[in-house]
């Protein structure tokens, strides 16, 4: 059973679109009329609006071929970003052709596509959130939700249970879940032995199934799938493995004659690898350029807070568990440099600190172990300039999984999975709070990017770097002023 909240808030999307495009041209229509410099081709605004209202409707073709009114681009917000000013450049790249096609000038000067470009793209973007914003606020009067069942005793089934419960926030409505042999703590959620006997209570309007395990009996499984199917009800499974198939995945024939799943441990292969690479490079080089003036201002703050050599050579893990030397301008005291945490704390007299640094995830506030100019260094990550070399000489990469030391990756039960890729000089851990979220969520989102590796994900966490990278050097510089 299709949802018609659903379908109405497509057709709001595709007229908010056609509505945005058409006075985002018609506006620059009459930017450029208002211009004291005569135009190339005159023409009535009421010709312009003509040709631009039977034109556009190829415009949202475009759109459609780019699934930006497919339900999974709904609440990806980048990917929809990104998705809306590739098609308005194409479709701007329609208009531009079919002018130069037509006999009769679609334009009245050349600046008109160009600043309807720059005013579609925004207005698209603006409107699209308003229409959003409707959609979410008819959540909180039980308006459009998608009323579903849910399938399963698994610990994914209650996560989806406690994830969906509040409509008013998740658009769904959970009408039942079946073979949940565990009380629920809400009342509001019924439950069900098995399907049939949640077929017998007749659920009005069910929109989707998801099922978070297979039954032992193939005839229910089919049973749950062809309801689905003769009823036009969405169908999901979540597979009991989940991680696995987060990557990259491919449908294809085996043999020629076997539909099979291929899954990809990360999505970073072929053509991905060698653009990484090279955009390695390319940034890597210009970033040693740029920082080779905070490059000299450490080299003389380590000279002078301490005696002992300028850099640090530890031993880390990389691409598919080969051990590689990164470097890092050295922060510890002569003293304790190269020492085990605990080694370096018996040697200075203070074994307490021990359980105190292991119990703080592997940091104390005030390290004895450490100059000061080092703690300077450490809170602004300039410790870890050296590791562009790193980069460029291709041991990691500029965004990746954070380059652990063997002692704390042989802790983590995934860490071949991590391995799929080389390790990096930021991550998305490191963007999303390094020291402030515990060491298993840091390794869950290095285990993230590894399958949802994409190359705007890398711009996306490279700006993040340098926003927090600017905050740290401002926070701390002023500290230590």
């Amino acid at each position: 059973m299709k949802s018609n909240a659903s379908l109405a808030y497509n057709f709001f999307l595709v007229l908010g679109d056609l509505f945005a495009l058409f006075i985002s041209f018609v506006a620059a229509f009459a930017i450029r009329a208002a211009a004291p410099v005569a135009v190339a081709h005159p023409m009535s605004a009421s010709n312009y609006a003509l040709i631009l209202a039977s034109l556009l409707p190829f415009w949202l073709l475009i759109f459609a071929l780019l699934g930006l009114y497919n339900a999974n681009i709904y609440e990806r917000r980048f990917a929809e970003a990104g998705r809306l000013f590739v098609g308005s450049f194409i479709g701007l790249l329609f208009l531009v052709f079919w002018d130069f096609l037509s006999v009769t000038p679609i334009f009245p000067a050349k600046l008109v596509p160009i600043y309807g470009l720059l005013l579609g793209f925004f207005t698209l973007l603006v409107f699209r959130n308003l229409v959003r914003l409707g959609r979410t606020s008819m959540f909180a009067y039980g308006r459009g939700l998608s009323r579903i069942a849910i399938i399963g005793n698994t610990p994914t089934a209650r996560e989806l249970i406690d994830s969906l419960r509040n409509s008013k926030a998740s658009g769904y409505k959970i009408i039942g879940v079946i073979g949940y042999r565990k009380k629920l703590a809400y009342d509001d959620i019924p439950l069900f032995t098995n399907f049939e006997q949640f077929l017998e209570s007749n659920p009005q309007d069910l929109h989707g199934i998801v099922q978070t395990e297979l039954y032992a009996n193939e005839k229910r499984n089919t049973e749950v799938l062809s309801y689905a199917q003769e009823n036009h009800v969405s169908y999901r499974f979540v597979p009991g493995n989940s991680e696995l198939f987060v990557g990259n995945i491919d449908v294809d024939l085996f043999r020629n004659s076997i539909p099979v799943i291929h899954v990809h441990h990360t999505a970073l292969f072929g053509w991905g690898r060698i653009f990484k690479r090279l955009t390695d490079i390319i940034f890597g080089g210009i970033a040693l350029l740029i920082s080779l003036p905070l490059w000299i201002l450490c080299i003389i703050g380590i000279k002078l807070s301490d005696r002992g050599p300028i850099f640090y050579k530890a031993k880390r893990y990389s691409r598919f568990g080969s051990k590689i030397s990164v470097y890092k301008f050295r922060s510890m005291r002569y003293a304790y440099n190269g020492m085990s945490p605990e080694a370096g704390f018996e040697k200075m007299g203070k074994p307490e600190l021990i359980k105190q640094y292991r119990e703080n995830g592997d940091q104390l506030d005030d390290d004895p172990r450490i100059t000061k100019f080092g703690k300077f260094m450490r809170a602004t990550s300039l410790d870890e300039l050296p590791q562009i070399w790193n980069v460029i000489h291709g041991e990691i990469s500029l965004v990746g999984p954070r380059a652990l030391d063997v002692f704390e990756m042989e802790k983590y039960d995934k860490k071949n999975l991590i391995l799929s890729v080389k390790s990096g000089l930021t991550g998305l851990a490191i963007v999303s709070g390094r020291h402030a979220i515990s060491f298993d969520e840091r390794r869950k989102l290095d285990l993230y990017y590894v399958q949802n590796w994409s190359f705007g994900l890398d711009v996306i966490i490279l700006f993040k770097t340098i926003r927090v990278l600017v905050e740290r050097l401002f926070r701390h510089g002023a500290r230590y002023k």
